[in-house]
């Protein structure tokens, strides 16, 4: 059989029998994976000696994938759509209802187009001077302190700096509470029972927020260069030529402020490679293997876990039939760690020399083109904050870690190490 054949569409109504799935025999796999987020898919997956297998996930058969020719097909829209993809929890928490992670066809191209523009190279390198220079003034505070836990000192200095940089105001008062709101989106979005209840609330604040904000914009009370990112989503119009609605654009500027400050999650891998592989240490090795270093943190450590999407129609791919609206399951941490990968278990940071940025390999944050496909559009802020925390913990700051557990846990999401990296004796260098 040929790739063509292989690959084409399925007719409605057509018998062809097609390859049989790998079928997770539970009635439902949900608990089994909430149990290993980051594990589930690839352990089954090499269980059943296949990248795809089908599993029932919160009662839905669902399509479960990895690795690049998987990835591949997941972002052929073609194929598949996001609306009602994502279950409803996270939808509440993580990514907002209504936001551009939800979208398809030229609604999303619309308002993919307003983040990429806020994407420019000099801003983004404001952004990574703020957070350099709000860093090392909390690392002030921290040396006189016995000991700090990373992560969660990280938080406000994050939320301080993305909101200066968005234009969005924050008076020194509310820094606190305002934090407090947006950390539950990302850190406790998939947490059951009261973490989750934790996460609605601060979901339901920040909105309103930030609806107040873009109010304030358009009411003429506020005034932001128009450059920023308050500006950029206060003004844009949707493809019909209409204004977002001030929920709707409260939704999308948490989507620049929530990852932003969850970026704290890749800092704290940050410092945990630095102390896991001293022998492929940046240190003293220059702007072009700390790039090679933090794609290595992004590809070995777990972030976000998967993402889902809705068959749009019939089609078969390799032999498998996918019917019209079958639920499918793309796992990106199985994907950086997949057999696509040399050594794909091993810490090694020059696999990264000379990388042609297949698309689909390295899909930490999503795969594709950045402006056409769901890749996320902060891609590029994280690799630069990420660079800034290689240059403060190599370079400007001094500490010491006490005993503690850094085993990373991985039924946590997301997963962070099980001290949440605590570092003692701060002092500058």
């Amino acid at each position: 059989m040929t790739d063509s054949d292989h690959e084409r569409d399925a007719k409605p109504g057509e018998r062809r029998a097609g390859l049989r799935l790998p079928r997770d025999g539970r009635i439902d796999s949900t608990a089994a994976l909430l149990a290993a987020p980051y594990d589930y898919v690839r352990e089954t997956c090499a269980r059943f000696g296949s990248d795809l297998f089908e599993a029932r996930l919160l009662l839905r058969r669902t399509t479960c994938m990895r690795g690049p020719e998987a990835a591949a097909l997941f972002y052929d829209e073609s194929r598949f759509k996001r609306h009602g993809a994502t279950p409803e929890p996270v939808r509440a928490t993580l990514l907002g209802k209504g936001g551009v992670q939800g979208l398809d066809d030229r609604t999303h191209q619309n308002r993919k187009a307003m983040f990429m523009s806020l994407m420019d190279t000099q801003r983004i390198a404001e952004l990574a001077e703020l957070v350099e220079r709000e860093w090392l003034l909390d690392a002030e505070a921290w040396s006189m302190k016995r000991e700090v836990g990373l992560y969660d000192v990280l938080h406000p200095m994050l939320m301080r700096s993305v909101c200066s940089w968005a234009d969005v105001p924050l008076p020194a008062k509310d820094i606190g509470r305002r934090t407090r709101d947006i950390v539950p989106l990302f850190d406790r979005a998939a947490a059951l029972g009261v973490g989750h209840l934790r996460a609605r609330i601060g979901r339901l604040r920040s909105e309103r927020w930030l609806a107040s904000v873009i109010k304030d914009v358009r009411g003429g009370r506020l005034a932001p260069p128009p450059e920023t990112a308050l500006a950029v989503i206060a003004a844009h119009r949707d493809a019909a030529g209409r204004l977002l609605t001030p929920r709707i654009a409260a939704v999308e500027l948490l989507n620049v402020l929530r990852p932003t400050v969850a970026v704290s999650v890749y800092i704290v891998f940050v410092a945990h490679a630095l102390h896991s592989f001293p022998a492929v240490s940046p240190r003293g090795k220059g702007d072009e293997f700390a790039d090679q270093f933090v794609q290595e943190v992004r590809r070995f450590y777990p972030f976000f876990p998967a993402v889902m999407a809705k068959a749009r129609r019939n089609f078969s791919w390799k032999g498998m039939r996918f019917p019209k609206g079958r639920r499918v399951l793309l796992d990106l941490h199985a994907t950086n760690r997949s057999s696509a990968w040399q050594d794909p278990d091993v810490f090694r940071p020059d696999r990264f020399e000379g990388d042609d940025g297949a698309p689909f390999k390295l899909i930490p944050q999503g795969g594709g083109d950045h402006y056409r496909h769901h890749r996320c559009p902060g891609e590029w802020i994280t690799l630069a904050l990420m660079k800034v925390a290689v240059r403060i913990l190599t370079e400007r700051i001094r500490y010491e870690l006490p005993d503690q557990d850094l085993r990373i846990d991985r039924k946590r999401l997301p997963a962070l190490p099980m001290s949440r990296f605590i570092i003692k004796n701060v002092a500058m260098s």
